[in-house]
């Protein structure tokens, strides 16, 4: 069994781009609000534990460096992972309508 200093070593970490940030803040307070409930709730804890694999991850084809895409709802939210540093890069989100325009 390993003991916890493993385990905490073993999650990623979270890094919201200022891209990512600025589209945050211009989305109405309604979005936003509960944007920041499933983010913090269920995504970031999901992401801190595997980003590579979860029913709403895909990795994206022919994106360099290499993208995935988080769904949820009628947003998508894309990412990049450094796995030697241990980070999850949240690029972007978007409506699903307008996201892979």
């Amino acid at each position: 069994m390993p003991n916890l200093k493993e385990v905490v070593l073993s999650e990623f970490r979270i890094y919201e781009t200022d891209e990512f940030i600025k589209k945050l803040s211009k989305m109405s307070p309604t979005d936003a609000s509960r944007m920041q409930r499933k983010l913090k709730s269920y995504v970031y804890p999901q992401l801190k534990q595997d980003p590579f694999w979860g029913a709403n991850i895909k990795k994206l084809r022919d994106y360099k460096p290499s993208t995935w895409r988080y769904r949820f709802n009628k947003f998508r939210l894309f990412y990049t992972v450094d796995i030697d540093e241990r980070i999850v890069f949240i690029l972007t989100i978007d409506f699903r309508k307008n996201a892979y325009r």
